[in-house]
């Protein structure tokens, strides 16, 4: 029913280098901002705010929204996220809204909200537009 676009390139954050861990066991109250790739096993309740990325692994919770660049989403959420790229696992549990480019939502995963996606425009259009 839905193809992949070749042209959307993912950021495969399984891949990049994880700078900051949170992990099981661990539970962080307030906000967190940074530049990098953050992996969360424990439990944050605040808003998340980073350039890199978030992988939330499957015993992680959030309570609070996600502002990133590339969020892969195993645990769940509770709160709005708002990514160019998302994927939400089989395991994935979001309940709030998505704003996004991409979306990937496995077969298993649970979604509650509202879906806001921006329709990807072409760089040659792009380049057309401004001249």
């Amino acid at each position: 029913m839905f193809k992949k676009n070749k042209e959307a390139k993912s950021l495969d954050l399984n891949q990049q280098e994880i700078t900051t861990l949170i992990g099981p066991g661990y539970e962080i109250v307030g906000e967190i901002n940074g530049k990098s790739v953050i992996r969360i096993d424990g439990k944050v309740t605040g808003n998340i705010t980073t350039d890199g990325g978030v992988i939330l692994g499957d015993k992680g919770v959030i309570i609070g929204n996600i502002k990133t660049k590339s969020a892969i989403i195993y645990g769940t959420i509770s709160g709005n996220v708002t990514a160019l790229q998302l994927e939400i696992k089989k395991t994935g549990i979001v309940n709030g809204d998505i704003n996004t480019e991409t979306l990937e939502i496995e077969l298993g995963a649970q979604y509650n909200g509202n879906l806001k996606m921006k329709q990807l425009i072409k760089t040659e259009e792009k380049v057309l537009k401004a001249v």
